[in-house]
């Protein structure tokens, strides 16, 4: 069976830091989910300092095939972008990773 992460690692500034992760936890991650294209969703801090500034957070969406995350891209993608440029414009970098799970082990 494949499973495919899909991680968006995010920079956000820290002045409106507080708002964006509220934000996150309240309504995106929700919204992400809603789509019913992921079956779970984590986020993680990442513990470095950036010599950028801001504050770096790790969100990995499980979905079950690179078929479902494709749909995601035709037909959720834009506008769940559009919804964060459009609160915090210019307030943070984000970049995604298309991941395949190979094995995992939980003890």
């Amino acid at each position: 069976m494949e499973e495919i992460i899909y991680n968006v690692t995010i920079n956000i500034e820290e002045n409106v830091h507080d708002k964006w992760l509220a934000w996150m936890k309240d309504k995106h991650i929700p919204d992400m989910l809603a789509t019913k294209k992921f079956s779970a969703a984590k986020m993680c801090k990442v513990l470095v300092d950036e010599d950028m500034g801001g504050v770096t957070y790790s969100v990995q969406y499980t979905c079950k095939n690179m078929d479902t995350l494709q749909k995601y891209y035709q037909e959720d993608a834009d506008k769940m972008r559009a919804e964060g440029t459009k609160l915090f414009p210019n307030k943070f970098v984000a970049f995604r990773t298309e991941m395949e799970l190979i094995k995992e082990v939980i003890a």
